[in-house]
């Protein structure tokens, strides 16, 4: 057996380095020099991924040279026992090294190397020599891993009944009252929503199901599937605001021509010229989620974790400045309504709940839900993240629900009523 050595980190930690024999009898020289070297990254200011989602253990990198050659493939690997406390919950260890050539600046890979977690070390076995480090991921446990998949196809089952019955109401409401422009424009921009969010639903279904049996080509067309599905989501969240702007800010019945037909060039447009883009540089292909013990959770077909700057900039950015300006939006629509209701333009009869179903409304067509996965970045929190997938789930029921009450007429009300409303009742004008 090759000769351990010992090192103790600043922190006080002991940790332990084992050479396998095997090292030594493949070199021709009988004296060699074996370097150890540990180096404090957050103070050099080295071996930063591009975003890099785990956390380097007490930011100490250990690097490992025998003699001048590289030294890889190795059949008894080398043993490196990084000692730590107990670990929080939801944080699994990962053996990994820095790898050059991934990506443009490089990064961390684990490729050779096996993790055995323990509750105060953790021993990593590689099969090369080169600059190792153990990376502290977020990660699932698998019962929640395996509970939020069973929410998230159910929510996604019922979800997608719902969005078929909306479209169906909003189709019924059309041929009703057709003679109502408002009411179709509202309406068709409601259909459209509806329609991005059935497709969603149905690509995550189908992508759950079907990824892990798929060819690589076919993983790659559901993959930019499944995101350009997400995109037309944001985009129609972003163009309902849009609209509420539109409809309540600037100016009450502004004309524009063709608009339904401008909205929806822009809403199933843009999201296929940003996935045209993002497939030509290959950026979709297998996404694999796993448990903190390694274990495989999910195939998907998704962006690959080689171009997460795609999906940090497309989905994450681009996400973020759709719910930035829909709150701005918000905002100013409750402001304008405060001040209508204290200079007694609001009807004073009112129903407390029917105001409380507008506001939920309104951020359903939002998109507000969306903003929980900002707060799922580190997975220790599994509440939020029952809640994030909960919510998004059944978020086509909350909007049928919200348009049966706010559009349906009740059985005494004409077609003259409902237009009564839609040109004189600014709040509920803005619901629709």
């Amino acid at each position: 057996q090759g000769p351990r050595m010992q090192n103790t980190t600043e922190e006080g930690k002991t940790g332990k380095i084992q050479l396998p024999r095997e090292i030594f009898q493949s070199l021709s020289s009988s004296t060699v020099h074996v370097v150890v070297t540990v180096l404090n990254i957050q103070q050099l200011g080295m071996f930063e991924e591009v975003n890099q989602t785990g956390q380097v253990l007490d930011n100490i990198v250990v690097g490992i040279m025998v003699g001048e050659t590289s030294i890889s493939g190795l059949q008894d690997p080398i043993q490196l026992t990084f000692a730590h406390e107990q670990l929080p919950s939801g944080v699994t260890p990962q053996c990994v090294f820095w790898d050059p050539s991934k990506g443009q600046a490089g990064g961390w890979s684990s490729s050779g190397c096996v993790t055995q977690p323990g509750d105060k070390r953790t021993v990593c076995s590689c099969d090369h020599l080169t600059f190792f480090t153990l990376l502290l991921n977020p990660a699932l446990d698998r019962s929640t891993a395996r509970a939020l998949m069973a929410a998230a196809t159910a929510g996604c089952g019922v979800a997608v009944a719902f969005s078929i019955f909306t479209i169906t109401f909003c189709i019924f409401l059309r041929c009703r009252f057709g003679s109502e422009e408002n009411l179709r424009v509202n309406l068709g921009l409601h259909m459209n929503l509806m329609g991005s969010l059935l497709l969603l639903n149905l690509a995550f279904l189908l992508n759950s199901g079907l990824s892990a049996r798929t060819q690589l080509g076919t993983c790659k067309v559901l993959g930019g599937f499944t995101h350009y599905c997400l995109l037309c989501c944001f985009t129609w969240m972003a163009l309902e605001g849009c609209h509420l702007y539109l409809l309540f800010v600037k100016v009450l019945g502004t004309y524009i021509h063709h608009y339904l037909a401008k909205l929806c060039l822009v809403g199933w447009g843009f999201p296929a010229l940003v996935v045209g883009v993002a497939g030509i540089i290959g950026s979709y292909g297998e996404y694999i989620i796993q448990t903190t013990d390694h274990q495989v959770i999910a195939h998907l077909c998704w962006i690959t974790s080689k171009y997460l700057l795609v999906h940090y900039i497309t989905n994450c950015g681009y996400f973020g400045l759709i719910f930035v300006f829909n709150m701005a939006v918000f905002g100013v629509v409750t402001q304008k309504s405060c001040c209508l209701q204290g200079t007694g333009a609001m009807h004073r009869d009112r129903k407390a709940w029917k105001v409380a179903l507008v506001a939920v409304g309104l951020f359903c067509l939002l998109g507000t839900t969306w903003a929980l996965a900002f707060l799922t970045h580190s997975t220790s929190s599994a509440p939020m993240l029952y809640l994030f997938t909960i919510l998004n789930s059944v978020q086509g029921i909350f909007i049928f629900i919200w348009l049966v009450v706010l559009y349906y007429p009740k059985t005494k009300e004409t077609t003259g009523s409902l237009s009564h409303i839609i040109r004189h009742d600014k709040t509920i004008t803005v619901s629709q």
